[in-house]
């Protein structure tokens, strides 16, 4: 083979399903301690019924298992999230913005040279310091954004 065919560095795949243990233990405890609440402590049924509301989504995520992952190389970033996915060449990719939000998570957004902006799905991303050095070693730019409210 020669030389200019091989790829430097390979690719970077991470991938994840939504059924998992932190999830599981979650909704577990919150059910326990709502439970627990309506027994003891005589909460309002209609309180404990907008809090249980909340914890459907992670339900659901325990039912489906759904799947999501990205995979970072040189030429693109890609990424699925149950029925979502995209990819995007990293020629259109002016740089890639990380977004710390009040409850301390970050979000990816693609920003292209067209001022078009992609936001990647919260649950396709890897923990942020991994993602970010990826992206670096891939040769990406990125921009940090700490404690945005969009």
């Amino acid at each position: 083979m020669e030389p200019d065919l091989i790829s430097a560095d390979p690719d970077f795949t991470y991938g994840t399903v939504g059924r998992n243990w932190t999830t599981l233990i979650t909704t577990a405890v919150v059910w326990v301690v709502l439970t627990t609440l309506i027994v003891k402590v005589d909460m309002a049924l209609w309180l404990a019924g907008i809090v249980f509301l909340f914890t459907l989504p992670a339900v659901y995520d325990l039912i489906t298992a759904r799947a999501s992952g990205i995979t970072i190389n040189a030429q693109q970033v890609a990424w699925y999230a149950g029925k979502q996915d995209g990819d995007i060449p990293k020629r259109l990719i002016e740089y890639i913005r990380l977004d710390t939000r009040l409850d301390l998570s970050v979000r990816c957004t693609l920003v292209l040279y067209s001022g078009q902006k992609i936001k990647v799905p919260f649950e396709s991303c890897p923990k942020h310091q991994e993602l970010e050095q990826q992206l670096h070693n891939f040769k990406y730019k990125t921009r940090r954004q700490h404690f945005g409210f969009i």
